[in-house]
């Protein structure tokens, strides 16, 4: 049976197409926003930094008991990034749809990325809802003194199958 992963945290890249422009220059809206974003998956706010540019676009980021939330804006473009990194066993993608909604964006892009420690993730099954993008040639770790170490290859569930 494969042990579980004990992982640090998750991350989720997000990419939200063709947002509402008059929103991604308020920084008010963008800040109540990221604070629902944070509740929607359980997380404390502990801290907030926001700064417009000029002649447009914010970057704002939370910091939360558990990680933290950023956001870029291109008014121009409609473009939205958003960095969602949580631990704590906290699962960050109910935030997802929240964000999608809050920005009326016509489309998304999302990538996950499960951290942990090397000793934790060799050999692993991750969870059966984390897709696998692609998998690295050679997992390398390098000790304090300096020497590297090739891991062995992470697998899915599915792939232990």
């Amino acid at each position: 049976m494969p042990r579980a992963v004990k992982t640090l945290g998750r991350h989720l890249i997000l990419e939200y197409y063709q947002c509402a422009p008059d929103l991604l220059d308020d920084i008010s809206r963008l800040s109540t926003l990221m604070r629902a974003a944070a509740t929607s998956v359980g997380a404390t706010v502990v801290g907030e930094a926001f700064h417009a540019y000029e002649p447009q676009g914010v970057s704002g980021t939370l910091l939360i008991a558990e990680s933290h939330l950023s956001l870029h804006t291109w008014p121009e473009a409609g473009y939205v990034a958003v960095d969602l990194f949580t631990c704590g066993g906290l699962d960050p993608r109910p935030a997802l749809e929240l964000f999608y909604r809050g920005l009326g964006a016509a489309s998304c892009r999302m990538q996950e990325i499960v951290r942990g420690l090397p000793e934790d993730l060799t050999g692993a099954a991750l969870p059966s809802d984390v897709e696998v993008v692609a998998h690295a040639a050679k997992l390398i770790v390098f000790d304090s003194g300096g020497c590297e170490r090739e891991l062995a290859e992470l697998r899915t569930e599915e792939d232990r199958r």
